[in-house]
């Protein structure tokens, strides 16, 4: 039981925020993957090396406002922007994660974490709509597509967890780099649209330089019961997307998370992680600054267990329980995540 003590494999976040996260549109700036990174990495204060490989999926296809449901009517009729006359009718958003994460730690006071995404994206739209609403501009012949995919924006995230003799609360600094494309490089490739660019909260990556810190506590609460709660605030510090009339700045982002797992059976190790998420809304012109911020909290349970030496397996289901969202998002109704951990 003193090795689990010392190692704590909470499983996992990509994220989200990611670029996660885990997204200017209506589409969900305030949803996605938000289960905790760092313990989907594992806590340790065992020296060595950990790689991590995890698929994410989040189906946003619920458009919501506030703390409910909308329908197209509101969104047109009601509009978060009175100023346009209407609004835009999301109809979905397909997010798929492929994040590669590398950890190190040179002893028991240090760790150093890399995360890749890979992101594939499917988004589609009925487009901007005048008021008064319409039911024919729904219609399937007005929807628009659009795919992109490719390398993410890359988080480098350091900790010191030298502050205790168990070594078991931790720092963290870091910073999230603009190296997934961004702005509006990728067009609408059907529908109405085709030819005109994707928002710029669509693209693989932001365009912007952030910084990321953060803390986390984990502890042993009884002899089969482990526990931890962490915290991240994100903010950009520079844009490459900085020009009048062309500028975009992710919001700012705030995520905590409390989770607990059972260790009696060591063949299988059930998990629960409550996590929280905080966006403030997306900035410049192509920015769409009213429906870009929010606050959501998701109950996430899941499941870990033993592959081969040194290798564990994992799934997590996140389930929405409370959803206050700015403007009209399209949302999920459950996330996915899956993956695969190897110490050494």
């Amino acid at each position: 039981m003193q090795h689990s003590r010392n190692r704590l494999f909470l499983l996992p976040l990509a994220g989200m925020l990611l670029s996660a996260r885990p997204t200017a549109s209506p589409a969900c700036a305030t949803c996605g993957c938000t289960l905790s990174a760092d313990a989907a990495m594992g806590y340790s204060a065992v020296a060595g090396w950990r790689i991590n490989l995890e698929d994410d999926y989040i189906n946003q296809d619920q458009l919501r406002g506030g703390t409910g449901a909308a329908t197209p009517s509101q969104v047109v009729n009601a509009p978060s922007n009175p100023a346009l006359g209407g609004g835009e009718i999301e109809k979905q958003t397909i997010n798929r994660y492929l994040t590669l994460g590398i950890n190190y730690s040179p002893n028991s006071s240090w760790n150093l974490n890399l995360s890749v995404p890979y992101v594939n994206r499917d988004h589609t739209t009925y487009g901007v709509q005048l008021a008064p609403y319409s039911a024919s501009e729904s219609s399937p012949d007005e929807i628009s597509g659009a795919h992109v995919s490719g390398l993410g924006d890359i988080r480098l995230i350091g900790s010191y967890q030298g502050l205790l003799a168990t070594h078991n609360l931790g720092l963290q600094f870091g910073v999230k780099l603009p190296t997934g494309q961004y702005g509006t490089r990728v067009d609408f490739s059907s529908g109405p649209n085709a030819g005109t660019p994707l928002d710029a909260s669509l693209q693989v990556g932001t365009g912007s330089t952030d910084v990321i810190v953060g803390a986390y506590y984990y502890q042993a609460v009884s002899q089969d019961f482990d526990a931890f709660i962490n915290g991240q605030f994100q903010a950009a510090v520079a844009e490459r997307q900085d020009q009048p009339g062309n500028d975009f700045r992710p919001g700012n982002s705030a995520t905590m998370s409390v989770g607990v797992r059972y260790e009696a059976i060591p063949r299988w190790v059930p998990q629960l992680q409550l996590n929280v998420y905080r966006k403030s809304a997306d900035q410049g012109a192509l920015a769409d600054t009213p429906d870009t911020a929010g606050t959501v909290v998701y109950l996430s349970p899941g499941l870990t267990v033993p592959a081969v030496q040194h290798m564990h397996l994992y799934g997590f289901v996140q389930l929405p329980v409370y959803s206050k969202l700015d403007g009209y998002q399209v949302f999920p109704h459950w996330t996915a995540s899956v993956g695969v951990s190897y110490a050494f």
